[in-house]
């Protein structure tokens, strides 16, 4: 019986291949170009898809870089040009979240990030997915939502089935995976594509399937590998493919039909704010949508709040009612933190310029020109500017004239953390496994630290802060390290509290705050000690947590800031959790306290928000 039910599904799986209506097109995922063997793997899938007469294009679902420099992504293009079929792109997390350019090169590379097109009769729908420059969950950007709403709404044939393709897999590895699915399913999407896992795999996205590739690396193989997707009249079928071998047996069919969502009652969880309505002790003072993403924190000066967007605009607003004063528009993506002092802003951008606004108008004072966009936040000390830039180079710049005090040109890779200024030096990572200490006065080097082997555990992101002759910093290392002001010696490094980029510190400087990563706590340590010796723990219970965005604090309440879009207030002198206060569901980047019992809050999806607590 089991014989002759296997003989029928061979008969059917060949008669479904034979079909002449079929639609075959290559899935490639998860290339990682810069990695050991990547570009070799990658030349031997895009030969043997040029020998394969019968597919009909080809399809990239992310991570096609595993650092996202300007270097890699144009080898990578270089491979691919080489396709003789019609090929499709999307990124992923590693082409976004280590960007030097800030996602502007990946677009100026391969021409869009997104994607849409018609094959067979389906409508194929790609989308970019970051988190792009902040280590969190994947964030579907505000404009690629509105390239998908634009796409759905202007369909000449609503009912017409759709196949997305998405690095991540439509759950809660997406913050906002809830909005893709309620958007898709006003239509007839039919299944979903999609990496990220480096594994073949077959899911269920609420009755949506989705099919993920394996990466095209040959990890512990001879070769890599990729899959052959064919398509015929209401069935997906999945076979791996080993370029220059065989393809091997199909590994999973989907069938494809219209699930008529729209009539569909079930009902899914959804995340929601029904936890806020709980609380007598904070409250949104208000909130605005910003048209863009976020990847910025903010700077006050007396009523003005200052943020950059994806759009590439330095905004201020009003903090007592959120409204805006002025925007100013740069030619690239801001990922720099602004800087105020003395009535003017400070603020960089991925169009390769540092500008200088006048914070009371808006209006340009001056504009320094670099080789590279700048995703680095600068830092004002006195009437100096501090910033580090994507092209190997850190500078000193005149706050009144925008003139060159000088420029240090031996950092390895590119610096995307703000600088911290102390006892007249100057300290900062970089992507380049490599911290600096500089003379602030002169750019010269006094001391520097290259500890890391990997550039991923570069202390490249964290803000460090000082007291008591030491600087302390937290990398992706998961270490927290006290190193000597002046010599850059260590005095200690501890993985006992397991951490990553997220530090902070007491006003008064007794204290530096981590939190943990794992257990889901926030620690104090004292400054002063020469081990890191615990001043208190509070069990804040925020779950596994990689939000690498500063602890703040203000009077004796400490405010830390999460991947899930909550904003966690702590005691200082109890310490207990007094409130948590979800603004959004994506990472939150910013807690900046304004003064009379209140903090501006700004989230990596457009959303900033003024909280008010008692």
């Amino acid at each position: 019986m089991m014989k002759r039910i296997y003989f029928l599904l061979l008969l059917c799986l060949t008669t479904v291949f034979s079909w002449a209506q079929a639609l075959h097109f290559a899935h490639i995922t998860d290339t990682h170009i810069g990695g050991t063997n990547a570009a070799e793997d990658l030349e031997r899938t895009v030969d043997d898809i040029n020998r394969q007469d019968s597919l009909d294009f080809v399809i990239l679902s992310g991570d096609i870089t595993e650092f996202g420099s300007d270097d890699e992504l144009e080898l990578a293009k270089r491979i691919l040009d080489k396709l003789t079929k019609p090929w499709y792109i999307v990124p992923g997390n590693h082409d976004s979240k280590w960007s030097e350019s800030g996602n502007n090169s990946f677009v100026e590379v391969f021409g869009c990030e997104e994607f849409a097109f018609e094959q067979g009769g389906y409508l194929f729908i790609g989308t970019a997915s970051g988190p792009n420059m902040r280590m969190a969950p994947g964030l579907v950007p505000r404009e690629q939502v509105v390239f998908l709403d634009s796409v759905l709404t202007n369909m000449a044939r609503p009912d017409q089935p759709i196949i997305s393709i998405n690095h991540y897999p439509l759950n809660e590895s997406l913050s906002n995976w809830h909005v893709l699915i309620d958007k898709f399913k006003t239509r007839n999407i039919q299944a979903t594509l999609l990496g990220h896992g480096h594994q073949n795999k077959l899911y269920n996205f609420e009755g949506i399937p989705g099919v993920m590739s394996r990466s095209n690396l040959r990890a512990q193989s001879d070769t890599g590998g990729y899959n052959i997707a064919t398509i015929t009249r209401d069935t997906l079928f999945y076979a791996e493919r080993t370029p220059g071998g065989k393809t091997h047996p199909v590994w999973c069919w989907v069938p494809l039909q219209n699930h008529y969502f729209s009539k569909d009652t079930t009902s899914y969880p959804r995340p929601d704010y029904m936890s806020n309505q709980q609380l007598s002790r904070v409250k949104s003072r208000w909130e605005i949508q910003d048209d863009s993403d976020i990847g910025t924190g903010l700077s006050r000066s007396e009523n003005y709040a200052v943020y950059g967007t994806t759009s590439g605009k330095i905004v201020a607003r009003d903090i007592r009612n959120g409204k805006l004063i002025w925007s100013f528009s740069t030619g690239g993506k801001v990922y720099s933190t602004p800087d105020i002092a003395q009535n003017r802003v400070v603020c960089a951008s991925t169009d390769q310029k540092i500008y200088c606004l006048n914070l009371k108008t808006g209006k340009q004072e001056w504009a320094f020109s670099t080789g590279k966009g700048i995703v680095a936040s600068p830092a004002i000390d006195g009437k100096s500017v501090f910033i580090g830039s994507s092209e190997g180079v850190f500078r000193s710049i005149d706050l009144m004239t925008g003139e060159l005090n000088w420029q240090f040109d031996q950092v390895r890779n590119f610096v995307e953390c703000r600088p911290l200024v102390y006892q007249n030096r100057v300290y900062f990572g970089s992507w380049g496994n490599t911290f600096y200490a500089l003379d602030a006065l002169t750019g010269k080097l006094i001391w520097k630290r290259e500890k890391y082997t990997n550039r991923m555990l570069s202390p490249a992101v964290v803000w460090p802060v000082a007291a008591n002759n030491k600087i302390f910093i937290v990398a992706p290392d998961r270490r927290m390290t006290a190193l000597n002001a002046e010599t850059g010696e260590e005095i200690w490094d501890s993985g006992e509290y397991s951490c990553r980029e997220s530090i902070g510190i007491s006003e008064d400087g007794q204290w530096v705050y981590i939190k943990s990563m794992y257990e889901g706590n926030v620690n104090a340590f004292y400054t002063a000690a020469d081990t890191q010796e615990l001043a208190w723990e509070c069990q804040a219970d925020l779950g596994y947590e990689i939000a690498p965005s500063p602890i703040t604090e203000d009077g004796n309440v400490v405010f830390v800031p999460t991947t899930e879009g909550v904003v966690c207030a702590i005691d200082k002198t109890s310490h207990q959790v007094l409130w948590k206060y979800k603004v959004s569901h994506a990472l939150i980047n910013h807690v900046l306290p304004v003064g009379k019992n209140r903090v501006l809050v700004s989230v990596l999806d457009g959303k900033v928000a003024c909280l008010e607590y008692d």
